[in-house]
């Protein structure tokens, strides 16, 4: 794992170190979208090939996301998401839920439905006991098993 994303103390601080530029989140957005082969992500996105690649490399480095081969001849790959990259669902829809609201000016441009019955989705973070919806004002922070400093005043 690359020395920028271990040993980090605050997991947004190692979150960002790991998937944190413009290029990997496209590339996320793209392969939750089911877009998986090298040069469909490089036409979709308009990414240069060396920043594909590059971006590619890492996140299969940081197991977020694992090549299939799907040609012998030359051998050519698929980029599918791991268990890893999949969990990475929630804070992608949480960014497009932020920029419909502040930047989508005539709706958002995508939506997204469930599957099954095609109503659109919503984000929100509930508690596990009580059910109740919590709003970004009700969420406080403490210090976890993981801590490695002291805790400061942002602890709250």
């Amino acid at each position: 794992m690359p020395d920028d994303v271990v040993g980090v103390d605050c997991s947004i601080a190692a979150t960002l170190a790991a998937v944190g530029d413009r290029w990997t989140l496209l590339i996320l957005r793209d392969l939750f979208r089911g877009v998986r082969r090298f040069e469909h992500l490089r036409s979709d996105l308009g990414i240069a090939r060396n920043l594909l690649t590059d971006r590619l490399q890492r996140l299969v480095d940081l197991e977020i996301v694992h090549r299939v081969p799907y040609q012998d001849r030359p051998v050519r790959h698929e980029y599918r998401l791991t268990a890893k990259g999949a969990d990475l669902s929630p804070a992608l829809v949480a960014l497009m839920h932020w920029g419909d609201r502040w930047y989508a000016v005539d709706g958002p441009p995508t939506l997204l439905v469930h599957d099954s019955c095609g109503t659109q989705l919503d984000q929100a973070v509930s508690c596990p006991a009580c059910h109740e919806p919590v709003g970004p004002q009700h969420i406080r922070s403490r210090p976890g098993p993981g801590r490695m400093t002291e805790t400061t005043g942002a602890d709250r």
